[in-house]
């Protein structure tokens, strides 16, 4: 395995006070390695940048398509505003269902604002309830219990291990438990790379082909319900035409060009998120994909404001520079 590389640097009032490492691939759809940083191979967990593949296996068991917003929150790490709650229980409604039967851990939204008004945990407020809302909605469709959704052995989660076979060419990918309790994947960075390149080139994923295309285009057209107010996923996604953008818990990042069918996944060792997205944009912008006048309208998530005292007295700089396969 080989070693992390410097991907963020924190200085402040002109001292580097902390860096974070990580790695970063740069994949083709067919799985090659274009440009890397660290270790392209590095193995990680999915998290949630598997939403995208796993709304696609439960598209392709809903009986009538959701309409496009339902979709992409399917594909969320949202706050848990109320636009996103109310798009999950509208999905829920849909299959006939109510909160009660996510299996998702309770959770507080994520803004402070939106907290006050919850006053207490629930399901529906949880990060990963849209996701959740499809699997179940997909299970009652496809004739198969909902109850058990969870584990690995379920009808639904088998498929989503065959996509996730076809869709990153891993045939053995490590099984785990992720924070919202579904089955996560271990694999390589670079498989992840190349699984986004392919929301690209969706006939590369077979019969979740149309599922994927929905998926993506359900994130393009409503990017806010895909994470929220602040977030660099939503932000990338409102700023930047052709970008699909997704985050994973533990600093694992994302994102598609879909016109140069290009993968970009990055990865911070330490899991420190605050680094994720300032790494991934500097990625994006290395290859042309994200351009200065999107890089200056991104400033704030590019290049994270360190403060003292109340004003700004330093940032979190992301300057590395990516290398070439045998370069």
């Amino acid at each position: 395995m080989g070693r992390p590389a410097p991907l963020a640097r924190v200085v402040r009032s002109g001292l580097e006070e902390s860096v974070h490492l990580g790695h970063v691939a740069v994949c083709d759809a067919d799985g090659r390695v274009l440009a890397q940083l660290g270790d392209p191979h590095h193995p990680v967990f999915a998290r949630s940048s598997m939403k995208p593949l796993q709304a696609a296996v439960s598209l392709g068991r809903i009986a009538e398509r959701p309409p496009d917003d339902l979709v992409a929150v399917m594909c969320a790490s949202h706050n848990g505003e109320p636009t996103h709650v109310r798009a999950v229980r509208q999905l829920l409604r849909a299959g006939g269902l109510t909160e009660s039967a996510l299996r998702c851990p309770p959770a507080f939204p994520r803004e402070v604002e939106d907290v006050l008004r919850a006053r207490r945990r629930r399901r529906v407020f949880h990060n990963c309830s849209g996701k959740h809302a499809g699997m179940l909605v997909a299970a009652l469709d496809a004739g198969w219990a909902p109850d058990g959704y969870l584990d690995p052995g379920h009808p639904y989660q088998r498929e989503v291990l065959r996509a996730v076979r076809r869709a990153t060419g891993v045939r053995t990918p490590k099984i785990g438990v992720d924070g919202c309790g579904v089955p996560v994947h271990g694999l390589p960075l670079s498989a992840l790379a190349a699984l986004f390149a392919r929301l690209g080139r969706p006939e590369r994923l077979g019969r979740w082909a149309p599922g994927v295309a929905t998926a993506v285009a359900a994130m393009r057209a409503h990017p806010y319900l895909v994470a929220g107010r602040g977030r660099s996923d939503t932000l990338m996604m409102q700023e930047v035409p052709g970008l699909v953008v997704k985050v994973g818990a533990e600093a694992l990042h994302c994102a598609a060009a879909l016109d140069a069918g290009i993968g970009v996944a990055v990865k911070v060792a330490d899991g420190g998120e605050r680094a994720s997205a300032p790494a991934l944009l500097r990625a994006l912008a290395l290859l042309g994909l994200v351009g200065r006048p999107e890089l200056e309208r991104l400033a704030r998530i590019a290049r994270r404001p360190v403060y003292g005292g109340g004003r700004r007295v330093g940032d979190l700089i992301a300057d590395f520079t990516l290398r070439r396969p045998g370069g």
